[in-house]
């Protein structure tokens, strides 16, 4: 977490330096205020990660002495192909059509939103790639 602390830090540390120089060059608020945001974004984000790189113990990458065999182990669970990413997208597609073409649209988008979201959630309970 070391690595991570750091660049977040020195995005912070950045944001610190730049947001009141913009102010004063630009006497601009809505710009000023957006890098306060995020300002204090990469603040949470930096805070988190300091005391997160203190509570658990160093990983191999953050030692001095650590080899890459140290890393080696299982990389993840990747999911195979899947139709219901598709289903979801055109739902969403529908929705943001209904305010065009009519509020049916995004009643019927709503409606087949939950099909299309509840077959994602559930798709590796079924058939071939159940658990």
């Amino acid at each position: 977490m070391k690595a991570e602390r750091l660049i977040f830090v020195m995005i912070t540390v950045f944001f610190v330096a730049v947001a009141p120089v913009y102010w004063f060059v630009s006497r601009e608020i809505i710009g000023t205020v957006a890098l306060l945001l995020t300002l204090a974004f990469f603040g949470m984000l930096s805070t988190y990660f300091s005391i997160q790189s203190r509570k658990i113990d160093a990983r191999p990458e953050d030692r001095k002495d650590g080899e890459i065999i140290e890393g080696a182990g299982e990389v993840g669970f990747f999911p195979s192909t899947s139709i219901w990413p598709f289903w979801t997208a055109l739902t969403v597609m529908l929705m943001g059509l209904g305010p065009v073409f009519g509020w049916w649209l995004t009643l019927l988008g709503v409606g087949l939103g939950i099909w299309a979201v509840t077959g994602w959630t559930y798709q590796y309970y079924r058939r071939d790639y159940q658990h």
